[in-house]
């Protein structure tokens, strides 16, 4: 198995950020290399195309983009890279390509499922970034495809893979702070106004067409590419999905639970009168029963900080609390809220950073992607796995939109007796780009 040993920081200049080198060692050989592909490269994706690239046997062969200036963020992020990319605009054509690995996908979440499943149908591995679904009926899709087609599907959930967060929930399970029975996440972020966008023709630097893909088709306003796609239900998650996925996450990992029995929701668009169509500030809670609960909250457009952070989330037991601020640190308290331990890893978090809010520790999460499929690890965030976390998200999305609290089946995280609210477990598609697993 390849070690752990990260001994040299470079810079990568291109998402203004600092990662870290990996030395030359273990099966280096040819016929260990690793070829992948990376969809949607304007930001977060020319990032993970450095950092792949960057990874010991690791090619980073072909980008796949929309948009002209998107893929020359992603080609200056390899401009150091010993394999020049080649370029596809058109995910279809570049999965009719034999000679890569994995496709790791970093496009607009309405892509997320569909080009995951496309993945794995032409036999390719699959690392997604967060939300694995634009709505519920997708995370349960991209389940199905995980183990209809063998093929191995991480989500970009890379807390899991902090060496830290693992000794951390590792310790929770042994009894350091008892039973742990209650959790609380948060985000704050002082994002702007995105104003009333203007239908415009489309830029002739995009592919429009292949951008919407599997939405139905809306005209082009000039407030929605590159980012603020997010704040729209028909094409985003909003901050739920986008930022919540991450500590929802760690709650439910430190916590040890699966489905929900119910959800509820508050807040609303608050901060601007704008195109903005999902909360900028929510707060979201999630039951387990009689024995467990989350809370999560959410202002997008306010950075007052939690325990001095901007996220993070605190684990509550019977006989202690365990604290993080939002990357791979830790604090744990006992009953008497004297701090017994401290875990200070060397990147901050910094949730203002589009690109990436823990830095250099997402490459664990790369590497263990990538182990797993030379056979030398097991994934650690599978997507049937990591789908339940963002179905959490998901719910407190439905809840707010519904204006209803959701009692939900604690085997499946379905909505219960409820028709008007599970009507937005799933959404329409354009004709023809339906995403169906055999």
């Amino acid at each position: 198995m390849l070690r752990r040993n990260f001994i040299k920081q470079t810079s990568l200049a291109s998402a203004g950020l600092t990662i870290l080198n990996f030395p030359v060692f273990g099966k280096n050989a040819p016929s260990n290399k690793v070829i992948v592909a990376v969809m949607g490269v304007n930001s977060r994706g020319a990032y993970l195309a450095k950092c792949y690239s960057q990874l010991p046997g690791v090619d980073v062969a072909y980008l796949c983009d929309v948009e002209d200036k998107a893929i020359q963020n992603g080609l200056g992020a390899l401009k150091d890279a010993a394999r020049k990319p080649t370029v596809f605009k058109d995910i279809r054509k570049l999965l009719e390509q034999k000679d890569f690995d994995a496709l790791i996908i970093a496009a607009p979440d309405h892509w997320h499922a569909p080009a995951a499943i496309m993945g794995v149908q032409h036999n390719k591995h699959v690392y997604v970034e967060k939300p694995c679904g634009q709505n519920p009926y997708e995370g349960e899709l991209l389940a199905k495809a995980f183990h209809t087609y063998g093929k191995h599907i991480q989500m970009g959930n890379q807390r899991r893979s902090m060496p830290t967060l693992i000794d951390g929930v590792k310790q929770v399970r042994e009894g350091i702070i008892g039973n742990p029975y209650a959790a609380k996440a948060w985000y704050a972020n002082n994002r702007k106004s995105i104003g009333n966008g203007k239908k415009i023709a489309v830029p002739p630097t995009l592919d429009f067409e292949l951008w919407q893909g599997p939405a139905p088709r809306r005209d082009y306003l000039d407030n929605l590419v590159h980012y603020n796609w997010h704040w729209f239900w028909h094409w985003g998650t909003g901050e739920a999905c986008n930022n919540g996925t991450h500590e929802i996450d760690c709650c439910r990992w430190f916590l040890g639970v699966d489905y929900p029995t119910k959800v509820s929701s508050s807040g609303g668009r608050y901060a601007f009168h704008d195109d903005w169509q999902t909360p900028d500030t929510q707060v979201a809670g999630f039951e387990f029963g009689n024995e467990k609960s989350i809370f999560w909250e959410s202002r997008s457009c306010n950075n007052y900080p939690v325990e001095d952070a901007g996220r993070g989330f605190i684990i509550y037991g019977d006989k202690g609390t365990l604290v993080n601020l939002g990357g791979g640190d830790y604090k744990i308290f006992d009953e008497n809220n004297k701090m017994v331990k401290e875990v200070k890893p060397d990147t901050k978090a910094d949730p203002a950073n589009p690109v990436s809010a823990t830095g250099n520790l997402d490459l664990y999460h790369f590497e263990n992607f990538v182990n797993t499929i030379r056979g030398e690890a097991t994934l650690n965030s599978p997507v049937d796995e990591a789908q339940k976390s963002v179905l959490l998200c998901h719910l407190a999305n439905i809840a707010q939109r519904s204006g209803r609290t959701l009692h939900c089946d604690s085997k499946n995280g379905h909505i219960m007796g409820d028709e008007t609210a599970m009507k937005l477990w799933q959404r329409e598609y354009e004709a023809g780009w339906e995403p169906t697993v055999g």
